[in-house]
């Protein structure tokens, strides 16, 4: 049986990494850092078979210990202060998160007593590619990121790519586009349309609040993308592989998707107002992804398409709404 140790195993893509890995029998490990986690009382009813061990991405004593205790097979860090508008306004800690951390996983990999090759997985992003240079993106698109985040991340992937070169080490990094689902956190702007969507349609509310609706993404099914990096640890060779669609929405085609989903009739400005203190102070406008390596190689393909998605997020939302008004 193979061990797994995950960082950032709360999160939307712990939980659908989580789920894949316990399908295929592994003793799954995951890495929690001891402040208050909204999301850890849910994770253990879920998924009460998964040992948590304190460590955190910001001290590198804490994580030489749970990787020389653990001695995994295999690593995904998806730890990350992964939301870009936060990023704006802790720009250090971000930058000591999601930048430093996995320089510190590595080196606690690199410096421990393993007694085996470790492979190791990279969440890395699309904001890496933020002011695009070429469109649809690729692994050899140069970068230009835009936030915190996308600079974090940058820092962070081009270490791997650094530690695999210079030590031998067996580190993939999956450049993800936007992938989303019914586990997205609230700050999220898609998951924020389909829950305000939700109240809205059962009389909770009456409108909701967003920035820019132009804005396009490559949005993809989160339960689609964490196949992608585990089939990246399977392959004999390390490398970065983008994972997307390929296929790319403004946020305003999210909403209008989303309304029709629930129901709801008449113009978007019935229900969204425009606040600008929601613009960031750089912008990313498009990103769209070229997966043909990963689907050449990998034999990765998304499964689920934007308008299903859309739809799975509102269904999920208007359920979670009409329970809470049943109890």
């Amino acid at each position: 049986m193979k061990t797994a140790l995950i960082t950032g195993i709360t999160g939307q893509d712990g939980y659908f990494l989580t789920k894949l890995l316990i399908s295929k029998n592994y003793n799954i490990v995951g890495v929690v850092n001891g402040q208050r986690n909204p999301m850890l009382n849910s994770f253990t009813k879920t998924f009460p078979s998964v040992k948590l061990l304190q460590a955190d991405l910001t001290d590198f004593s804490s994580l030489l210990h749970v990787v020389s205790d653990v001695d995994p097979d295999e690593i995904y860090n998806l730890g990350a202060i992964s939301f870009v508008g936060l990023s704006f306004k802790q720009p250090e800690l971000t930058a000591n998160v999601t930048g430093l951390g996995i320089l510190r996983l590595l080196e606690a990999v690199r410096k421990g007593n393993a007694k085996k090759e470790i492979r190791i997985y990279q969440a890395s992003s699309s904001e890496m590619f933020g002011k695009v240079r070429e469109t649809p993106q690729n692994e050899k698109t140069p970068f230009y990121p835009r936030s915190p985040y996308g600079v974090a991340k940058t820092f962070a992937h081009y270490t791997c790519v650094n530690y695999r070169e210079a030590y031998g080490m067996h580190v993939s990094s999956g450049i993800l586009f936007n992938h989303e689902s019914e586990q997205r956190g609230y700050e999220f702007v898609t998951r924020k349309i389909s829950s305000n969507i939700a109240r809205i349609k059962l009389g909770k509310a009456v409108n909701f609040t967003l920035g820019n609706l132009q804005s396009s993404r490559d949005w993809g099914y989160a339960g689609d993308y964490v196949e992608a990096m585990w089939m990246m640890l399977q392959e004999e060779r390390p490398d970065d592989y983008v994972i997307a669609t390929g296929e790319t929405h403004t946020v305003y085609e999210f909403l209008e998707r989303a309304l029709y989903y629930a129901g709801l009739h008449g113009g978007i400005d019935e229900y969204v107002q425009f606040d600008k203190e929601m613009i960031r102070p750089s912008e990313v406008d498009l990103l769209v992804g070229d997966s043909s390596k990963a689907r050449e190689v990998l034999g990765w393909k998304p499964k689920v398409a934007f308008d299903d998605l859309v739809e799975l997020m509102v269904n999920h939302d208007l359920r979670l709404e009409a329970e809470s008004n049943s109890k």
